[in-house]
């Protein structure tokens, strides 16, 4: 297992297991038999899925179960009673109850669950652990289970000795956290500007490395230049993650407990979002963000709190590969602190402000740095990573993914799959978790947090819509001309 996976399996803790969930609701219903044979004959072409987790002193590795039964993965779930008055709150306990219950260790960390009688159809329920893959890698596996799913390309066997992304690995803890030297940072110059492209050129560090020296002597002064600005560059970023002033202190802060909430609202048009953004000259991602700010702003005024001139801070996972190799699975991403205006009251300045701000990070090389660090973390003792990973978890309220699905809706097993959700896991003291997720012409925002520090995000996600709704109004306001 590679030293950013180990790094999250050990990152579970009695208040937030590592676990990626999601929830599929398909119409008309499938039978469990159906849904266990589409699943073993998909899934496993992938063989991380048949494989469990043996932890030792060196770390963690993946060992085949010889003992491996679909049954044990794929599960029938029966709501209570209650659901046949309130089906979606029914299964939004249900997840909630899940979110805190752990896979068996014994066997591969993931598992389905098909509630076979969902609103005249059927839902699927997804838990998978991190250390198997990212978000974005998980997008690509699951859709992969649909019906006219593409499967994994053919893979070489990985050689014995160090490479490609281990030995990756092993280059960024050396060469990003130690002390900078010209030399790495030429690296990440002639990588390219995107943090994918810096990572993907490094699949041969050494032969990077030889031809970047070489390279540098040819350069000059020029070469100099890069050298200087990059590495002010990597200075800052690094003293901008070590250095995070603490977040504003809310409610929705503080110590978790043992218990979670999730809820969810129904898809608003995504042409809609889109129109707005291109009104206002700004990214969809610019309207949902700040859509999300304007959301929790007014719930924590219902509460009775002054959220005046207050800002909030997201960790948002950035992607560190090339889209085309989105099906091999690992972790490969970074992670990058977007501040939330929850105190601004105008829609429009918020989401000017949410632009701004998008516009300072990019570029950074945070989430590179971010992915280092737990390539470090993966490598020091359980209770060094967690000092490590405290960082984050101090100094942080939400994590929050904004995952870009088909624009058309997928069928599975003959049925269409009408929704989709999913949920990234919290770490350490975090207490709540935002999910954004195009799918089929609609966005659905989702919100899994602990119930002491959150008891009701649905009053969270009611508000999603209605704050959406006043920045549509306010953009058709404005005074357009030519």
């Amino acid at each position: 297992m590679s030293k950013v996976d180990t790094a999250w399996l050990r990152m579970d803790s009695a208040s937030n297991l590592m676990m990626i969930m999601g929830v599929w609701i398909i119409k008309p219903g499938v039978s469990y038999a159906a849904a266990c044979q589409r699943i073993e004959a998909r899934l496993l072409k992938y063989p991380r899925f048949g494989q469990k987790v043996v932890q030792d002193a060196t770390g963690a590795s993946w060992v085949t179960d010889t003992d491996f039964d679909i049954r044990r993965h794929v599960l029938r779930e029966q709501l209570p009673p209650s659901a046949r008055t309130h089906p979606q709150q029914a299964l939004q306990a249900r997840l909630a109850e899940l979110a805190l219950q752990p896979l068996d260790p014994h066997y591969p960390l993931w598992d389905f669950r098909l509630v076979t009688h969902y609103q005249g159809g059927s839902a699927l329920l997804v838990r998978i652990h991190h250390c198997i893959a990212d978000g974005l890698a998980l997008i690509a596996v699951i859709q992969s289970l649909v019906d006219g799913g593409t499967e994994p390309p053919q893979r070489q066997a990985r050689p014995a000795a160090l490479t490609g992304w281990e030995a990756a690995e092993e280059w960024l803890a050396q060469t990003v956290i130690e002390p900078l030297t010209g030399v790495t940072v030429k690296a990440l110059a002639a990588a390219g500007d995107g943090a994918a492209q810096a990572l993907g050129a490094m699949g041969d560090p050494q032969a990077l490395l030889d031809k970047l020296i070489t390279q540098g002597f040819s350069k000059g002064k020029a070469g100099s230049a890069d050298v200087a600005r990059l590495t002010y560059q990597v200075l800052r970023d690094s003293a901008a993650l070590a250095l995070m002033p603490d977040d504003s202190p809310t409610r929705l802060k503080g110590t978790p407990g043992h218990t979670k909430r999730v809820a969810w609202c129904q898809p608003i048009p995504l042409d809609d979002v889109r129109a707005v953004s291109k009104a206002l000259h700004c990214s969809i991602n610019d309207v949902l963000l700040a859509c999300v700010a304007g959301a929790i702003g007014e719930y924590l005024k219902a509460q009775g709190d002054s959220v005046a001139g207050k800002d909030i801070r997201a960790m948002v996972p950035v992607n560190l590969r090339p889209m085309a190799q989105a099906y091999q699975l690992g972790n490969q991403f970074g992670l990058a602190p977007v501040v939330l205006p929850i105190g601004l009251d105008n829609p429009l300045a918020r989401v000017f402000e949410v632009r701004r701000r998008m516009a300072e990070l990019k570029g950074s090389m945070q989430p590179l740095l971010s992915y280092a660090l737990l390539a470090i973390a993966g490598m020091v003792i359980k209770p060094a990573q967690d000092v490590m990973l405290s960082l984050f978890s101090r100094k942080t309220t939400a994590v929050m993914t904004n995952v870009p699905g088909p624009r058309d809706k997928l069928r599975f097993c003959g049925a269409t799959l009408e929704q989709a959700l999913f949920w990234v896991p919290q770490s350490g003291t975090v207490g709540l978790g935002v999910s954004i997720l195009s799918y089929g012409g609609g966005v659905q925002f989702g919100i899994i947090s602990d119930a002491k520090l959150c008891p009701s995000p649905q009053a969270i996600i009611d508000q999603f819509e209605p704050e959406f709704e006043k920045l549509r109004l306010l953009t058709l306001m404005l005074p357009w001309g030519d």
